[in-house]
């Protein structure tokens, strides 16, 4: 539990931070996301690497979303996705509807006004 309110606090921070540079105007807000995606991306990457390091080789795509959504989201997030879907050509869509790096920062009204500005892609 103290693991959880740390990562918590952690992240919010980080994306604090890189949002509060962007308003100083010491970085550019499109730079700020970048870096804020390429974080995410590393840090993913290597708890990836770390969780299948003793699996055997997945056998196709479908193998590896299973395992992302119940060992992996189970590991890091202490439940499992909610809901997978696929249009069967490679296109997958993974839901979290209590994803919980979000619903902190999504119940606050300060955030309103920010998240008509950013664009994700």
């Amino acid at each position: 539990m103290a693991d959880e309110a740390l990562f918590l606090l952690l992240h919010n921070e980080m994306v604090s931070g890189l949002y509060k540079s962007a308003e100083q105007g010491e970085v550019e807000n499109g730079r700020c996301i970048t870096k804020l995606e390429n974080m995410g991306f590393r840090v993913g990457q290597g708890l990836i690497e770390r969780f299948t390091k003793d699996t055997a080789r997945f056998k196709d795509e479908l193998d590896i979303m299973k395992f992302i959504c119940k060992d992996f989201w189970t590991t890091v997030f202490k439940k499992q996705i909610d809901n997978l879907r696929t249009n069967h050509q490679g296109i997958y869509v993974l839901q979290d509807n209590k994803f919980r790096l979000l619903t902190q920062m999504s119940a606050g009204k300060q955030y309103l006004e920010h998240a008509s500005k950013v664009n994700f892609r």
